[in-house]
């Protein structure tokens, strides 16, 4: 660990910027990365041979490269290395990283509209494709959510779909009502309430669990009562990649979440600096502002 110093004769008042020290851990990151998405692509092919054993490697190593990687950035920053610079370095990071996931989930919101206002119109024949529909399918008409499918031999269409006022809407307060509880939690922080914030944060929490457990039992539901499963057409196979992945990253912000409540018992941060909460935050509402246009355009409309 090392701190450097800007020269006075450029600056009147010397500003420090902290220099980490080598680290082992990008290396360990890129190993992970490397065999977990390996294993994955390999699965693909074989699920039955080494492969499987590779993604579970890969999946170890990227959970240890986590816990010990953002231990020591824990670490340093209670050890008050962390500067201005420092912290406008993590503010960008953090800010590109959620824009990396705006456009990872704009990838698949656009192959959303994509299939259903282009392919599945194409493929009816509607405007000047009436050929595509004579020769390919003859008879298939289009209609969103496609319960009939062009090939239903291969992918027969859901039997029913979800009822979006039931589980789907019960999940929307569970998330809006979490930002409202994370958004006091940091209010509370910010005047260094610290049970407040304790509380708060484990609230928000809580709703987090609930809203995976009422996801868990709609795919059950999708899958045993309505026929609704990846294999049921293009409905099938957009609805699960989109809540999936949501599912997902509701996972990943309720472990973030869990760390966060757990270094605030531990007595980290304080009202001025908690960026680490802050980062928290941000990731916790984009995935709540990610749900509703799910529930819009998957569930609803």
């Amino acid at each position: 660990m090392s701190t450097a110093h800007a020269h006075p004769d450029h600056d009147d008042h010397a500003q420090s910027y902290y220099v980490p020290a080598q680290s082992h851990w990008p290396i360990v990151a890129a190993s992970g990365l490397f065999l977990l998405m390996f294993g994955m692509g390999n699965m693909m092919n074989n699920p039955d041979g080494a492969a499987k054993w590779l993604t579970l490697a890969g999946l170890l190593v990227i959970i240890w490269m986590f816990f010990g990687w953002f231990s020591a950035v824990a670490r340093e920053s209670m050890e008050g290395l962390y500067d201005e610079q420092m912290d406008r370095s993590f503010r960008w990071g953090m800010g590109w990283f959620i824009f990396s996931e705006v456009m990872f989930f704009a990838a698949f919101f656009g192959t959303l509209f994509y299939v259903r206002q282009f392919a599945v119109p194409w493929l009816a024949g509607e405007g000047s494709n009436a050929m595509t529909n004579e020769l390919l399918w003859p008879g298939f008409m289009a209609e969103w959510p496609l319960m009939t499918t062009p090939d239903t031999d291969k992918f027969p269409g859901p039997e029913q779909i979800i009822n979006p006022w039931h589980l789907p809407l019960i999940n929307t307060v569970l998330l809006v009502a979490s930002s409202v509880t994370l958004t006091w939690a940091h209010h509370a922080l910010q005047k260094d309430k610290r049970a407040a914030v304790k509380g708060w944060l484990a609230l928000t929490l809580v709703l987090g669990v609930c809203f995976l457990i009422i996801q868990a039992e709609e795919y059950i539901e999708a899958y045993t009562e309505l026929g609704l499963t990846l294999a049921s057409g293009i409905y099938g196979g957009t609805f699960f990649i989109l809540t999936g992945f949501h599912g997902l990253h509701v996972t990943m912000g309720s472990i973030i979440l869990l760390v966060m409540l757990i270094r605030i018992m531990k007595g980290h941060f304080d009202a001025k600096h908690h960026f680490g909460f802050e980062a928290a935050a941000w990731y916790w509402h984009f995935v709540d502002v990610v749900w509703l246009g799910l529930f819009l355009f998957v569930y609803v409309f």
